[in-house]
């Protein structure tokens, strides 16, 4: 469904896959230790938008590219939406670092959806602010 609507579509400017757990922002590439063209860009994006998460309540979060943040990953989403001419493509490893794993606390829900928030709107501010 994902491919289909990315091909139908022909306009898309940023991709984000959200996630849990570990507390990461990822950027292309998983499959290969060669940077992606717009590396530094996607770089400084991901920082900016790590730092607006953590205004809000200090949790802090990794960011880079896949294989140089968790590990070698071949077919992820984000590889293939980059490749597709995405260049603001990301995934969001959302909380926690592995007290809770996949069952995060109900208490926890709405903070990770409000921090979040601050580096989705950093992320889509710049790729308003820079098209291409």
């Amino acid at each position: 469904s994902i491919v289909d609507f990315v091909r139908s579509h022909g306009n898309i400017k940023a991709f984000i896959s959200i996630h849990s757990y570990s507390q990461m922002l990822l950027y292309p590439y998983g499959y290969t230790t060669t940077p992606v063209k717009d590396q530094a860009e996607l770089h400084s994006l991901a920082e900016k938008a790590i730092t607006d998460l953590a205004s809000l309540y200090g949790t802090r979060y990794r960011y880079g590219s896949i294989i140089n943040v968790i590990y070698q990953a071949s077919g992820t989403t984000v590889d293939w939406t980059y490749e597709q001419g995405i260049k603001y493509s990301y995934t969001f490893e959302l909380r926690d670092t592995g007290s809770y794993g996949f069952l995060l606390p109900a208490k926890q829900i709405i903070p990770t959806a409000e921090e979040t928030w601050l580096a989705l709107m950093a992320l889509m501010d710049h790729t308003y602010k820079n098209p291409y």
